[in-house]
């Protein structure tokens, strides 16, 4: 029988999601837990890949068991002994051809940076304290990633991706509140806070919330870029990115932060960003397929930020 499982994790003692052999992995963990409860070997899908030090709310998994269990109790039990950077939050049955990565239609990615040095936040937001980032530049650039593109130059290098063709939905930057401030964001599952704050990533209530609608979450916007592409005239010390796509390439994300804040300090310009970006190839056989372990196109991209201020924050079916 078929389980659907969900849970958050704190990326930071992680290699990532996946499985390594010489270092430990949320899968891993997952799997071992489920051993010991179960009496067997419990293999584990996951939604997909994260990298190392990224984290995750309300990630999506499964697993088949030869009996029926009581899920509810079964993830009281998980919770009991899984690490502490491991929450199990919904345990259920799932259809039988239920599957967490190929099932998934759409995930949401979210980047934390602060512009002022704050302590709690240094281990889950990247502070970026350089004087002047044009954050309406940025935005700009951002709803170029909007459509259906090539997004190699965004890989990984060494990945074997059988195609670097990705559909993004929406993508832009965003002011926020890190604790109980008026700057309405819902940065991370309803909450004003970010989620190493008080408070921040508890869940609203379904009975309170109504269903998410993107334009609920960006606000007036123009092709899926936060406000037009435009940002308040005041200078807000707290920043989020959001990216939503149909699937993600191996550092992809964090290649793009890295190269919008490049935009954002001037060092490359709305027309070098958007050459970075290329239309998928008409011949459907080749279409956006990456030369194999070839650096020359990760080069022509920015630098890659760092992975502890990166979440992945929703996954849709």
């Amino acid at each position: 029988m078929r389980y659907k499982i969900t849970l958050s994790y704190d990326g930071a003692p992680f290699c990532g999601w996946q499985r390594q052999p010489d270092a430990p992995s949320v899968q891993e963990a997952l799997e071992t837990a489920l051993q010991t409860l179960l009496g067997e070997p419990v293999p584990v899908t996951g939604a997909g890949r994260t990298d190392t030090g990224v984290s995750a709310v309300d990630y999506v998994a499964h697993f088949d068991a030869r009996q029926e269990l009581d899920a509810g109790h079964l993830a009281c039990k998980l919770n009991a002994i899984l690490p502490v950077s491991i929450a199990v939050s919904k345990l259920e049955p799932a259809a039988p051809d239920f599957h967490a990565r190929f099932d998934a239609r759409k995930r949401t990615y979210t980047y934390f940076l602060h512009r002022c040095k704050d302590p709690f936040l240094a281990t889950r937001s990247y502070f970026y304290g350089y004087p002047e980032v044009d954050f309406e530049a940025m935005n700009k650039a951002a709803a170029m990633l909007v459509g259906t593109h090539d997004f190699s130059c965004f890989q990984k290098v060494g990945s074997d991706n059988k195609t670097t063709t990705c559909t993004v939905f929406e993508a832009g930057w965003q002011p926020y509140a890190p604790a109980g401030g008026t700057l309405a964001s819902d940065p991370v599952r309803g909450s004003t806070a970010h989620p190493s704050q008080p408070g921040g990533g508890a869940p609203r209530s379904e009975g309170n919330r109504g269903p998410r609608k993107s334009a609920d979450f960006w606000g007036a916007h123009e092709g899926g870029t936060p406000l037009g592409g435009k940002v308040p005239p005041a200078s807000p010390q707290y920043w989020f990115f959001r990216i939503s796509a149909d699937r993600f390439l191996r550092n992809m994300v964090r290649a793009i932060v890295g190269t919008l804040l490049e935009v954002g300090r001037g060092r490359r310009s709305l027309e070098e960003f958007a050459a970075l970006i290329l239309p998928p190839a008409p011949n459907a056989s080749g279409a956006g397929i990456a030369p194999k372990n070839s650096p020359s196109r990760r080069c022509l991209a920015g630098e890659s930020a760092p992975g502890h201020a990166l979440f992945l924050t929703a996954i849709e079916y």
